[in-house]
Parts: structure tokens; C-alpha cells; sequence
């Protein structure tokens, strides 16, 4: 003989009915999509850090030959045409949605609207920043003179002035 069943004392079964649960998942997902907007920027800022990635990876590249070489390396950039060239022949694009500007040595230009950063044998460079940019977000690339030093920051974007976030004046170093 079976044992009948208990009921709460309201009558109601215990736990959750599918369309509960499909709403908490609903809230979820929801509530996800919002925060990966506002804290990531999304795809564009997904994008931008990316790339900003990859340019230091490949400035930290072309020092390193240089320095494992014995041999001058340099780092060439076109911001206008996002198209850059390291060590080695190693070459790559940027995307078309972010805004390049470098800052550095005019003297080492190869052609006009291009920069360049140059590695010497002991590890110390040129020097000089990379600001990539896209919308309202920023990242700086900075290279020291001295130590050869590849650093990547986030930059603020105050209207048309890009400063280093830890820069309280907004000056560029």
C-alpha cells in the first residue's frame, strides 16, 4: 500500500514551476548583457584592448631581437593608414573603427605621417607613445627612452584632451 502524500500546510507543491525558472534565466542573461556593456564597452572595447595588446607584445618583440641580436630594431607605424611594422618583417593592420596617434622622435620618421620607435643592442629605445583610441575609451602605449621600457595604460578621454588616467594634469610624459 502506498503512503499517502504530505502537502504543505497551504496546499502548495514545494518548488519552482517552468516558467519561474525561465524567468530567472530571462533576468539573468539580461542583467548580464548590461554589465558586459558598461564594464567591457562591449565588442569595440574588447577590440581596442586587443589591439593594444598585440601592439605592446609586438614592441616588446622587436626589443628583445634587439637586444638578443646585437642589431638596431626598429618599430614603424602609419597612423593614418593603422598599418604597422616591426622586427623581423612582421607587419599587421589595425582595425578601421580606431584612431591611432604617435608621439615621438620626429627625427627617426621614415616618411611623413609615420613614426618610428628604435630598440638599440643594450635594450634602451627611442622612446615614444602609441595612443590608441575609439569612441570614449583610450590606451596608451608607452615606450621609455632610457630603459627601453614597453608600458601599456588606460587613457581618459576628457572631449578632445586624452590624458594618462594616473596623469593628474593630463600632460603627455
Amino acid at each position: 500500500m502506498r503512503a499517502p502524500r504530505r502537502r504543505s500546510p497551504s496546499g502548495a507543491r514545494a518548488g519552482f514551476t517552468l516558467i519561474e525558472m525561465l524567468i530567472v534565466v530571462t533576468l539573468i542573461a539580461a542583467i548580464s548583457a548590461l554589465l558586459m556593456g558598461t564594464i567591457g564597452g562591449g565588442m569595440d572595447g574588447l577590440r581596442l584592448r586587443s589591439a593594444a595588446k598585440e601592439l605592446v607584445a609586438e614592441l616588446r618583440h622587436a626589443r628583445a631581437q634587439a637586444m638578443a641580436k646585437g642589431e638596431v630594431q626598429r618599430f614603424v607605424i602609419d597612423p593614418a593608414k593603422r598599418h604597422w611594422t616591426g622586427a623581423e618583417g612582421r607587419s599587421g593592420e589595425l582595425h578601421k573603427k580606431l584612431s591611432v596617434v604617435f608621439i615621438g622622435a620626429r627625427e627617426l620618421q621614415p616618411r611623413r605621417g609615420e613614426g618610428a620607435i628604435v630598440f638599440f643592442e643594450d635594450g634602451a629605445s627611442s622612446g615614444g607613445r602609441i595612443q590608441l583610441r575609439q569612441g570614449n575609451a583610450a590606451w596608451n602605449i608607452d615606450v621609455a627612452w632610457l630603459t627601453g621600457e614597453v608600458g601599456l595604460h588606460r587613457a581618459q578621454v576628457d572631449g578632445a584632451r586624452v590624458a594618462r588616467a594616473d596623469d593628474a594634469e593630463g600632460a603627455a610624459r
